[in-house]
């Protein structure tokens, strides 16, 4: 199993959609006892939370954030969590919207920052 996502700082690997979070954005992870949460924010989000569970190397949470046109949206997401080479963490994410229509990929890598 990839080691805890305790305290780890998150970027994404590329820019989505507008609306959606971007190479600005920053997700503050926390975890304890199977639990996984998050805060982020930047780019098009003003502030995001995250909240969900892990079972061995996959964290399965829902997430609602608040945009900068002041839309709210939310959606559920499923990720893996794997190690880079380099020893960072990577989280490959599958997401659905549940707030409006829409699903996809997308990677968040552990920031150097």
């Amino acid at each position: 199993m990839a080691r805890s996502l305790d305290g780890l700082v998150f970027v994404p690997a590329a820019d989505q959609a507008p609306g959606q979070v971007g190479r600005r954005t920053r997700f503050e992870y926390h975890e304890r006892d199977g639990l996984v949460w998050a805060d982020y924010a930047g780019g098009d989000v003003v502030k995001g939370h995250l909240i969900g569970t892990r079972a061995a190397d996959t964290v399965d949470f829902r997430y609602v954030q608040l945009r900068i046109d002041g839309t709210t949206a939310s959606g559920h997401c499923t990720s893996l969590v794997t190690e880079l080479p380099d020893g960072r963490v990577r989280l490959e994410e599958n997401w659905t919207w549940e707030s409006q229509e829409g699903s996809g990929t997308s990677t968040v890598e552990q920031s150097l920052d």
